[in-house]
C-alpha cells in the first residue's frame, strides 16, 4: 500500500511539472508581420534599403509588441504594426501603394477577429489614408464585411478617418514602376503588408493591406480584402495573412484552406501552411507566402518566393527580422 501511495505521488508530480512546462513554453504574446513576398535578392537591394526595411519592420513589430505587452488585444497590435508600414513608402500599401493602369492608386484590406470571426475589409479604396482603418470600422460599425470603391470611401469619411488627396500617394519610385510597367504593357506583381497576433487573454487577430499590382485592371481585386482568401482567424485555430499573386490566393482560398487542415485534418500549423505554400499553390504556378500564428502560440513565415520581408516578436524575448531566403540570410 506504502509502495501504491508513492507511486501515485511520483506520477501526480510528474503531471504537474508536464503541465508547468507546457505553459512555460507557451508565449503569453506573439506578433508575426510581413511587408510583402516576392523576387526579392540581396543583389537587388541596396546596403541602405536593406537598412531601411529592416530598421521600418522592426518599428512596426515594436509598436505592435508595446500593446500586447500593456495587455492590449490583438486586434489593436496588428492595427498599430499595420499603420506603421501603411504610412511608409517602403511597402506597397497606403502611402507605398502602387499605380494601377489608369496612374491612380485602388487599394485593399481586411482585419478579422479570431473570438468571434467577425470581419471587415474595403476594396479600391482612393483617397483614405489608411485603409486598415476602414477595414476594421467595416466590421465594428457596418452591418457588412466588404465595401467597395466610392461607397468605402464615403463611408470611412463619416467614420472620421483621415481622408487625403491623391496626391498623398504619389513616390517617385512608384510611378517610374508603372511608367515602365505601361511602356511594356504588362503588370508587374508587387507586395503587401500584413500582422497576425496572439494576446495574453488567448485571442488571435489577422490583418491586411495593399495597393496591388502595378498597371492592373481598373477595379481589380487580389486577395488581401477577401475573407478566407489574404486573411483569416479563428481562436480555435490559427490566424493568416497572406502575400503574393492574389488570383492564386483566391482560387484556393490559402488562408481559410489552412485553418480548416488544422481543424478537420488536425495538421499542426506548420504542416498545414507548408501543404498549401510549398506544395498545393507552388504546384500550380502559383508564388507567394503566408505568415500564421496558432491558439497555442506556434508561428511559421512560409513562402515560395525567393524572400519576404518578415518579422515576429514573442512575450519570450524573441526580436527576428527576416527579408531573404533562408540560404541568403
Amino acid at each position: 500500500m506504502k509502495h501504491l501511495v508513492t507511486v501515485l505521488f511520483i506520477t501526480l508530480l510528474a503531471i504537474i511539472s508536464c503541465n508547468s512546462n507546457n505553459s512555460e513554453k507557451k508565449p503569453e504574446y506573439v506578433l508575426v508581420i510581413h511587408g510583402g513576398a516576392g523576387t526579392i535578392l540581396r543583389e537587388n537591394l541596396s546596403p541602405e534599403k536593406e537598412e531601411a526595411y529592416i530598421n521600418k519592420l522592426n518599428e512596426a513589430l515594436l509598436a505592435g509588441e508595446n500593446i500586447l505587452k500593456m495587455g492590449g488585444s490583438s486586434l489593436d497590435a496588428i492595427t498599430e504594426a499595420i499603420l506603421i508600414m501603411e504610412n511608409s513608402p517602403l511597402f506597397n500599401a497606403g502611402k507605398g501603394a502602387v499605380f494601377s493602369e489608369e496612374g491612380i492608386v485602388e487599394m485593399d484590406a481586411s482585419i478579422m477577429d479570431g473570438r468571434s470571426t467577425e470581419a471587415g475589409s474595403v476594396a479600391g479604396v482612393h483617397t483614405i489614408k489608411n485603409p486598415i482603418l476602414a477595414a476594421r470600422a467595416v466590421m465594428e460599425n457596418s452591418k457588412h464585411v466588404l465595401l467597395t470603391g466610392d461607397g468605402a470611401d464615403s463611408f470611412a469619411g463619416k467614420q472620421g478617418l483621415e481622408i487625403v488627396d491623391s496626391s498623398y500617394f504619389f513616390t517617385v519610385d512608384r510611378w517610374k514602376s508603372y511608367k515602365k510597367a505601361k511602356a511594356e504593357n504588362e503588370i508587374k506583381k508587387y507586395g503587401t503588408v500584413g500582422a497576425v497576433a496572439l494576446d495574453s487573454y488567448g485571442n488571435l487577430a489577422a490583418g491586411t493591406s495593399t495597393g496591388g499590382m502595378t498597371y492592373k485592371m481598373k477595379g481589380r481585386v487580389g486577395d488581401s480584402p477577401i475573407i478566407g482568401a489574404g486573411t483569416y482567424a479563428d481562436n480555435s485555430t490559427c490566424a493568416v495573412s497572406a502575400t503574393g499573386h492574389g488570383e492564386f490566393f483566391i482560387r484556393n482560398v490559402v488562408a481559410y484552406d489552412i485553418s480548416a487542415l488544422m481543424k478537420y485534418k488536425e495538421l499542426s500549423l506548420k504542416e498545414a501552411a507548408d501543404y498549401v505554400i510549398l506544395n498545393k499553390l507552388k504546384n500550380i504556378g502559383g508564388s507567394g507566402g503566408i505568415i500564421a500564428v496558432d491558439h497555442e502560440g506556434n508561428y511559421t513565415m512560409t513562402f515560395n518566393t525567393p524572400g519576404m520581408y518578415r518579422g515576429v516578436v514573442t512575450s519570450s524575448g524573441l526580436i527576428d527580422v527576416k527579408i531573404f531566403g533562408e540560404t541568403e540570410q
